[in-house]
Formats: C-alpha cells, sequence, structure tokens
C-alpha cells in the first residue's frame, strides 16, 4: 500500500508540469487566432491597451474549454510516453502493481481538468462573449467616427455602404457623402448629400447620421420603378455590424446565455409543438449538454492516452505531440459531426455530444485491456512510418 501511494504521489506530479507547459502554449496559440480581430479593433476604432487587454481576458474561457481537455491529454501521454522509454514502467510492474492500479493518479488528475473545464464552460465562457461584445461594441460606438476614412468605402454598418469624401473628426462632420442603402428587400436607395452629422443617443447605443440637402434615389426592383426624393434633413439609423446585434439588451445567442437561461429557454420551447423547433432551440440544447460532454472528455482523452503511451517505448516526445495532436483532431471531429447533424435534428443532440466520449473511452479502455494482458497494439508501427516519412 506504501508504494502504490508513493507511485500515485510520483505519476500526479510527473503529470502537472506538461499540464501547465501545453496550457500556455495552446491558449498562446488560439490567442494568435483571436488577436487579428483584435488588431482590426485597435487600427479602425483607436482603442487603448486597457481594452485589448481586457478583452484578451474575454476570449481566454472560449479558448480554456478545449484546451484543458486537450492540455490534460497531452500531460497523461506524454508522462506515460516517458515512463515507458526509461523503462520505469516495467519496474512498476516488478514491484507487484498492476497497470489498472495506476488509471488512480490519471483518474484524479482528469477530475481537476473536467472541474477547470466545467467551470469554464458554464460560467466562464457566457461572461467572457457577453463581456467581450458589450466591450467591443461600446469601443466601436464611442469611436466609430475615427473608423471612418476619406475617400474610401466603409462596410462596417449592417446593410450600409458608407462613402465621404471629407472626413471632419473634430466636428464629428462628414463633406460629400454618398449611401447606398440595402435594409429594405427588393429596394436600393442610393442617397447623396453635400454634408453630413455624426451624433449617438448616449446609454441607448444607437447611431445616427443626419444628411442636409440631398437626393434619394430609391429602385424597386420587384416593382420595377425608380422614385426620386429631395429633402433639407434625413436622419437615417446605422447598426454596427456583428456587435450591433447582441450588445444593449439584444437577443442572446445560445453561447451568451447562462446555464439558467438555457434551461429556461429549453423548457419553454418544449411546450411548443415539435414542428415548432427551429435550428436555434437545437443549438439551444447542443449548448446545454455541450457545457457537460466536453468537460467529460478529460476522462475519455486520459484514458486512451494512458495505454498509448506505454506502447509507445521507443517513440520521442516529439511523436507524443504529434500523436496527441492527432487523437484530439479523432475527438474534435467527432464533435463537430455531432454539432452538424444535432443542429440540423438529423438525431437528438444529447447523442453527437456524448457519442465522442463513448466513442474515445471505449477505444481507450480495448487498447489498455490488450496493454495489461500483453497483446499491444503495435504504435511504434506508426512511430517507425513516420520516421521514414521525414528522412524522405
Amino acid at each position: 500500500m506504501k508504494i502504490n501511494s508513493i507511485i500515485n504521489r510520483y505519476l500526479f506530479k510527473e503529470m502537472i508540469p506538461p499540464f501547465a507547459i501545453n496550457t500556455m502554449f495552446f491558449t498562446f496559440i488560439f490567442l494568435m487566432a483571436k488577436i487579428l480581430d483584435i488588431t482590426n479593433l485597435i487600427v479602425n476604432y483607436k482603442i487603448g491597451i486597457s481594452a485589448v487587454f481586457l478583452m484578451l481576458i474575454y476570449s481566454m474561457p472560449h479558448f480554456l474549454e478545449f484546451v484543458i481537455p486537450m492540455s490534460v491529454m497531452m500531460a497523461v501521454l506524454l508522462t506515460f510516453l516517458r515512463l515507458s522509454s526509461d523503462n520505469e514502467i516495467i519496474a512498476i510492474r516488478a514491484c507487484g502493481m498492476n497497470i489498472y492500479g495506476l488509471l488512480v493518479p490519471v483518474f484524479l488528475f482528469c477530475l481537476m481538468g473536467c472541474l477547470l473545464t466545467g467551470f469554464m464552460t458554464i460560467y466562464g465562457l457566457p461572461w467572457g462573449r457577453t463581456s467581450f461584445k458589450e466591450l467591443a461594441f461600446k469601443a466601436a460606438i464611442s469611436n466609430v467616427h475615427v473608423g471612418l476614412k476619406e475617400r474610401t468605402f466603409n462596410d462596417s454598418f449592417k446593410g450600409v455602404m458608407l462613402y465621404a469624401n471629407k472626413v471632419d473628426l473634430k466636428n464629428n462632420k462628414l463633406i460629400d457623402v454618398f449611401i447606398e442603402d440595402q435594409r429594405t428587400k427588393n429596394i436600393v436607395s442610393a442617397i447623396v448629400a453635400p454634408k453630413g452629422e455624426l451624433f449617438s443617443e448616449p446609454g441607448k447605443f444607437v447611431f445616427h447620421l443626419r444628411l442636409h440637402g440631398g437626393t434619394i434615389n430609391q429602385v424597386d426592383f420587384e416593382q420595377k420603378v425608380v422614385h426620386s426624393i429631395n429633402f433639407d434633413t434625413y436622419d437615417i439609423s446605422l447598426d454596427l455590424k456583428k456587435v450591433a446585434s447582441t450588445a444593449g439588451g439584444g437577443v442572446k445567442d445560445e453561447k451568451e446565455m447562462t446555464l439558467a437561461q438555457l434551461r429556461k429557454y429549453l423548457k419553454d420551447a418544449d411546450k411548443k409543438d415539435a414542428d415548432k423547433k427551429d435550428v436555434k432551440y437545437y443549438s439551444a440544447l447542443i449548448e446545454f449538454h455541450k457545457k457537460f460532454s466536453i468537460p467529460f472528455a478529460c476522462f475519455a482523452l486520459g484514458l486512451l492516452a494512458v495505454p498509448l503511451g506505454i506502447q509507445s517505448k521507443s517513440a520521442k516526445r516529439s511523436f507524443g505531440l504529434v500523436l496527441g495532436l492527432i487523437l484530439f483532431l479523432f475527438y474534435y471531429l467527432l464533435l463537430s459531426a455531432g454539432l452538424v447533424f444535432g443542429e440540423a435534428g438529423v438525431y437528438p443532440p444529447v447523442i453527437g455530444m456524448w457519442v465522442p466520449n463513448i466513442v474515445v473511452s471505449g477505444t481507450g479502455f480495448f487498447i489498455l485491456a490488450r496493454t495489461v494482458r500483453e497483446h499491444p497494439i503495435k504504435i511504434d508501427l506508426l512511430f517507425d512510418l513516420f520516421k521514414v516519412k521525414f528522412k524522405r
């Protein structure tokens, strides 16, 4: 019993450093993808360093819900890969300890990852997405005039193309304005005015452009008629793309809903007829199950990593990194298929969200049982194949 406790503590401590390193590495990689959107806000709307830092913080829960399970799997895989290559697995067996006994520290480590991932999916993700969109919208609405460039077609507004020959940032005025408005179905409006003024309504997140002494030319494609209207003063409301639809009291996306809000929405939707359940209902149901299935993926991926790490005796850590990425890609493909078919209503979303865990954990149990019975799968052949390919 004393030997078992020493080995369990030893294995648990061995998994912590690769977990921390992989978490930081993969978080950095995912943040690089998000930095492009933030750079666009910096360039177009001149937001400050503090706002950029907050946006990065708000973006992290979205990445960590996948980074933590991936890092748990990589930590388990790299730990057992090192133990196997250093023949420590043989020494542990010589002490009379069964391979199944090594699962105790692994499952404790996976439980830690499961709790962290669950916190991110249940609490962190709705908070992060909502806070990010509110901050982005406030920054854009307060500095939208900065994003307007002279003699450039601006498509930052929903359904509206704006062109100004000159932009006066001090007085928030536009000179020689041309607008193409396609927000009305089957009707395109071309608005021309010598000058315009930008202003917003405080607290309501509504942005307006007031034009003076211009002309509106409307083309109705359905009726095949053209109307021309002269005006002295004309106000046009402008909505910023992406952020305006959700910030400032708009309808929340299912990924922005808390667990309680998802339950309420699904409960209200269940009272309706089955024919009236749309894509949003299935998306909300998928999001509800995903908040629990992804955290439990830590157990499935960790279980699969144990026998693969034991069997890869001659493999290097670089191969372990590649193998781990392939395993997570396999899991993610199964999860993506569940998302697509679940949103389409091909089968219940609960199946699409939990089948990847069942398949991965079932594969892990199968390979582990063969490893215990000393009927291993030839993982080293795959490593040798990679070596040949790299040499070529």
